[in-house]
């Protein structure tokens, strides 16, 4: 195991508020820092805000304000919400920062001093939106293929970076290195949609608008806000600056967390750009799908968008954390309806989890005034069959997360979580106690209580205010319960008491009400 992770997510244009898609890429980029900082491991987390380019000034002087202003009122606004969704990141990085234009330009620099860039003209049709040039071929209905947006068509003196010069290096690195892109069948899009059919050189430079980093040997020019943005992976550490401390300890990334409307750049350009800096490439590139709603992606002018803050303020932050990560598959796009919304609360939190340790709390309550009794060892199958599923599922857990399975993980909590109440309905404790098989019920509470430790631990990367509540209704004080290191053990709860009378963590919500009230929502 790697006593280091480090994490990216990309860094975000930005236009206004975050919906909830650009919201999954961080949760999920923080859910797994938790989860390898539970492990005991040295974890780093980046996030930030892209800011050059010509769709940013055209933005400010719409709204009558300075591109500057304006970039640092967004990070301001991007700031408050990862607080508000309690993400912990290390360094969130703003590209008009000194600290990454300077070291930006000098990567620059080097690409020219190695022979990677050339001066040239560029004709071609450029979206704004995506800061992205495309062939006349590469449109679709003489559109942008991306976005579907107007483009436009562009000549200027450019740079290029030759691109050709790295392609066969780049599909041979893909062949010897297959956990670098996941999901796998990325890679073949790459090399199929991209690579094969003949990697045209980039255009690495603008000079039709000034806001952007300098280059510094031709200061007409600005850096093509693609080149600036993907090296904020390396500024961030201090690559090239007077303290490389940072870099040193935690390049190469072991995540960088991509959605699939940008994959091209950070599976092609950026490990191109890495290979020409004879730096190590990241260990994986992460891709993931889209939220889309019943009509399509997600549109203002659709009313039908969602903000993770809407959400928030009705149904609190972990219901929103655990919706994102367990409806999007890694396969696939997710769908956004206000019924799977409501159904994941009452089923998955509310009837399952909250319910499961409602009725422990209560039974040890009952049956043992709050005390949980030592454990006794397995005298019986049922016992015995629950605590190797127990371990059978946090193996599966184990293994779906380190291959990126995120919604897949989360499913093996919830088996055992299912499980865990199925094993109430063998054992019946009201029947064992009406019996007086003392024995057998000091072992059913054990293993209740024991179980639902591990649950909470297993859910604190995602749902950590849960998993505290959980812990603290059980009374689980001493910290080394709560670590991962101790999860697969079964014998070490000694003198532990519950709380008197538990509140649930989840009550039911009025399905009809609630689909309603986000639909409304959507609409604002």
């Amino acid at each position: 195991m790697s006593d280091k992770f480090y994490v990216t997510t990309p860094i975000y244009y930005p236009s206004g508020k975050f919906h909830i898609g650009t919201a999954y890429t961080t949760v999920l980029a923080d859910s797994l820092k938790r989860y390898h900082k539970l492990k005991g491991e040295d974890t780093y987390m980046l996030t930030g805000t892209d800011e050059h380019g010509q769709k940013i000034q055209e933005k400010a002087e719409s709204l009558g304000k300075e591109p500057k202003a304006y970039v640092d009122e967004m990070a301001a606004a991007a700031k408050e919400l990862w607080k508000k969704m309690e993400i912990d990141y290390d360094d969130f990085i703003q590209t008009t920062e000194e600290r990454h234009e300077k070291i930006a330009q000098k990567i620059f620099d080097m690409f020219m001093e190695k022979g990677d860039i050339y001066k040239g003209e560029y004709e071609g049709w450029y979206c704004v939106p995506c800061e992205t040039y495309f062939t006349k071929t590469q449109l679709v209905d003489g559109k942008c293929p991306d976005c579907g947006r107007e483009v436009k068509l562009m000549k200027e003196e450019a740079y290029f970076f030759n691109m050709k010069k790295y392609a066969d290096r780049l599909i041979q690195y893909y062949g010897t290195h297959p956990d670098f892109i996941k999901p796998a069948y990325r890679k073949n899009e790459m090399i199929n949609n991209f690579i094969k059919p003949g990697l045209e050189d980039l255009c690495v430079s603008r000079t039709s608008f000034d806001w952007g980093i300098k280059v510094l040997k031709d200061p007409k020019h600005v850096i093509y806000v693609w080149v600036d943005a993907l090296t904020n992976y390396l500024t961030a550490l201090g690559y090239l600056s007077s303290d490389d401390s940072l870099f040193k300890k935690y390049w190469p990334a072991d995540l960088q967390i991509v959605g699939k409307d940008i994959a091209r750049f950070h599976l092609i350009y950026w490990p191109i750009f890495l290979m020409a800096l004879d730096l190590p490439l990241p260990k994986t590139i992460l891709v993931h799908n889209w939220f889309m709603m019943k009509d399509g992606k997600m549109s203002k002018s659709k009313g039908n968008v969602i903000y993770p803050e809407q959400l928030i303020e009705r149904y609190g932050l972990d219901p929103v954390r655990y919706f994102l990560l367990r409806e999007l598959p890694v396969n696939q796009d997710g769908l956004f309806l206000p019924e799977n919304f409501v159904e994941r609360y009452n089923f998955d939190l509310c009837n399952d989890l909250s319910n499961l340790l409602n009725r422990t709390v209560s039974m040890v309550n009952k049956y043992f005034g709050g005390v949980v009794p030592n454990y006794v060892g397995t005298p019986n199958s049922v016992d015995r069959e629950l605590e190797e599923y127990a371990l059978e599922q946090i193996q599966k857990f184990e293994d779906k997360l380190d291959e990126y399975e995120i919604a897949n993980a989360l499913q093996e909590i919830w088996n055992l979580v299912s499980r865990t109440n199925k094993y109430i309905d063998e054992t019946m404790p009201w029947e064992l106690a009406k019996n007086e098989e003392t024995e057998k019920l000091k072992s059913c509470m054990y293993h209740l209580v024991e179980n639902l430790r591990k649950i909470a631990i297993l859910v604190k990367p995602f749902i950590n205010d849960t998993a505290e509540n959980i812990l603290r209704q059980l009374g689980i004080e001493n910290e080394d319960m709560k670590n991962w290191k101790n999860l697969k053990e079964y014998n070490l709860l000694e003198d532990i008491k519950v709380i008197e009378k538990g509140n649930p963590i989840f009550m039911r919500l009025k399905q009809d009400e609630e689909v309603e009230y986000i639909k409304n929502m959507m609409k604002r």
